[in-house]
């Protein structure tokens, strides 16, 4: 039975190609690389495996190919204990994620959705209403819009919070918008739905009071900002590290947010715990390989003085 730690992942699930080199091409030009890593990706399966590594029972739908790389995700999912009874396996190409990364970690990415396009409104309406006592259902972009607001009106209905990360940045459709609870974007994403300079207090709160929304909005290196529901800003430092690469980190921060409020903690809390996996995850290369492990989330939970859970 689904208990107050179980989370609804509906989203997407990419293999990543990842490409890292000293510098990106300009058009035109072929460079050589210094090195090739194939993973598993997609911002709906990285927030579901981080939000597993943490503790929560994990429940993702989604849509894999009927291909080599479907296979193998089903393979990686069941290797981190997440859940798959709705996911489902349809004709064609799974989802792909070339990803550019440089010295300095930064990374470019192209999203080829693939089957992550075919989940259906019902499929997730489904999968939401299987788990009535789930603590959160989360979203993204990566799937269509329609398919993510139609989970989250099965959420709603059944009084379990919805968070949705936008991303990749796009306008958020109005009937997804008002079954969202929580909204987080990162920088650039909060300024292209029209949130203006999140660096400035006063657009974080007229945005959360325009959206109806909870609001994180992540800031790379500048940590993470939280709109209160008092309606203070409150501010999250990042820790100081060696950045490697940063392609996953905002999803681990969105699972390990995620992981926190569906154990009970604070808002706050949940954002330490959130921005501490995240920073941890940007020192190693990868996506899910670059999350930190059980072990390692053990680490951090004490480090911040949480119990396990």
């Amino acid at each position: 039975m689904p208990g107050p730690s179980d989370i609804v992942v509906v989203g997407s699930a990419n293999i990543d190609l990842i490409a890292y080199t000293r510098r990106v091409p300009e058009a035109g030009e072929t460079v050589v690389g210094d090195r090739f890593q194939m993973g598993f990706g997609g911002k709906g399966a990285n927030q579901a495996v981080m939000a597993r590594l943490l503790g929560s029972h994990v429940h993702m739908i989604g849509c894999l190919g009927d291909d080599l790389y479907g296979q193998m995700y089903l393979d990686n999912f069941a290797e981190y204990g997440v859940d798959v009874t709705h996911v489902y396996v349809t004709p064609g190409s799974t989802g792909v994620a070339p990803i550019w990364v440089e010295p300095d970690g930064t990374n470019r990415i192209i999203i080829v959705p693939g089957a992550n396009d075919l989940l259906t409104p019902d499929q997730a309406a489904a999968g939401v209403e299987a788990h009535p006592g789930a603590a959160i259902v989360i979203g993204q972009f990566e799937i269509p819009q329609s398919v993510t607001a139609r989970a989250f009106q099965a959420a709603r209905s059944v009084g379990t919070l919805t968070l949705l990360n936008p991303a990749p940045a796009a306008p958020i459709a109005d009937e997804l918008l008002a079954a969202t609870d929580w909204l987080i974007p990162n920088e650039i994403e909060f300024a292209s739905i029209g949130g203006g300079d999140p660096f400035d207090d006063a657009a974080l709160t007229r945005f959360a009071a325009e959206t109806r929304c909870r609001l994180v909005v992540t800031l790379g290196e500048a940590g993470v900002a939280l709109v209160g529901q008092d309606g203070t800003v409150r501010r999250v430092s990042a820790d100081r590290v060696e950045a490697v690469d940063t392609t996953g980190a905002g999803d681990a921060f969105v699972g390990s947010f995620s992981h926190g409020l569906a154990i009970g903690l604070d808002e706050l809390a949940a954002a330490q715990l959130a921005m501490a996996c995240a920073s941890d995850s940007v020192t190693r290369p990868g996506t899910q390989t670059s999350f930190p492990d059980a072990v390692r989330c053990r680490e951090l939970r004490r480090e911040l003085g949480l119990a396990d859970g």
